[in-house]
């Protein structure tokens, strides 16, 4: 596909993905691709993850189970392509309805008021029961505060990496790199956790998620500074200065980038120590503003994330306008 076509075809998945979501009674009746994946994927770890083998061969045991999912991810979606060439103009939208798929803007925004929802409606045993469903962090240990900023931080990481990441890859190799995106960063989800299990095997994995998310995190600061610039009750000054000043603090590699403008713009504190199980990770903060985050808070955030999903949308529009002239 030529850049014209790979940037239309990633305007209509956004538009289509925003609209329908993935229908429940789909999911029901086929699953879904990234639980395809994750089939794919623990299946590899069974056959080829022995526990009496050596560092060295786990590690090159969990190389070898990236590149057969990666192959398998591959052929699937260039076969995909290849059925729909022949509809010519007309094969971006089946094209569309499966990149669709591996975006994550609706489903996103769901889980995130869904905790707003619980903390209004419900205090903070609803808000715990819903944060529990989108973080790894244990909800027993967090008071409203740090529930709301727990959903907050969530939002913009999974900004990251279940939107602009395989936006980002499906404008740059059409289903192909979407496609192979999720495969890669399903992988490190399922497996790329130093665990005595996984710290060889997932490897590879762990190492080749950040590699590709880095791009994408990058970007999804500029989107959320400029969405910041776009709405009256966030600073996009301060987010800028935010991400300049912690984004290399936090632990990871790519998820400082949008907490920090998310924390800048809308004059928070992230991050910071948190706990996971029974694991204290002493994180940096991200951000230099108030660490009493409420549920309105959240509202925030999310307004914001609406106007940095439209401006996506934008460049995919003006990209695509571009490409074809």
């Amino acid at each position: 596909m030529n850049p014209a076509e790979t940037l239309l075809l990633l305007l209509a998945a956004l538009l289509v993905e925003a609209a329908l979501g993935y229908p429940e009674r789909l999911y029901a009746l086929i699953g879904h691709p990234v639980t395809w994946l994750g089939a794919l994927i623990a299946r590899l770890d069974r056959w080829l993850n022995r526990e009496d083998a050596g560092f060295a061969a786990r590690k090159a045991a969990g190389i070898a189970a990236l590149l057969i999912l990666l192959a398998v991810t591959l052929a699937v979606a260039l076969g995909l392509t290849w059925l729909c060439r022949p509809l010519g103009p007309a094969g971006l939208l089946p094209l569309a309805l499966f990149a669709s798929t591996l975006l994550a803007q609706r489903s996103l925004h769901e889980h995130v008021a869904a905790v707003a929802d619980g903390l209004e409606r419900g205090g903070l045993v609803e808000g715990r029961k819903a944060v529990s469903m989108i973080v790894g962090r244990n909800p027993d240990s967090l008071d409203e505060a740090g529930v709301s900023r727990a959903a907050i931080e969530s939002l913009s990481e999974n900004f990251s990496d279940g939107v602009v990441a395989p936006a980002f890859w499906l404008g740059v190799a059409g289903l192909p790199g979407i496609a192979l995106y999720k495969a890669i960063n399903t992988a490190d989800s399922m497996i790329g956790h130093k665990t005595p299990r996984h710290l060889a095997f997932g490897w590879a994995s762990a190492r080749l998620d950040d590699l590709v998310n880095l791009p994408a995190s990058r970007l999804t600061a500029l989107l959320l500074i400029a969405a910041a610039a776009l709405d009256r009750e966030a600073d996009a000054a301060n987010a800028w200065r935010a991400v300049r000043r912690d984004a290399r603090q936090h632990r990871s590699p790519n998820a400082g980038w949008p907490e920090a403008a998310m924390a800048g713009a809308l004059g928070l504190r992230l991050a910071g120590p948190r706990i996971y199980g029974e694991v204290v990770v002493d994180d940096g903060w991200m951000g230099d503003g108030r660490a009493e985050a409420t549920a309105a808070d959240i509202r925030r955030a999310l307004r914001l994330y609406r106007r940095a999903c439209g401006v996506l949308w934008g460049l995919a529009a003006v990209g695509g306008a571009v490409a074809l002239v």
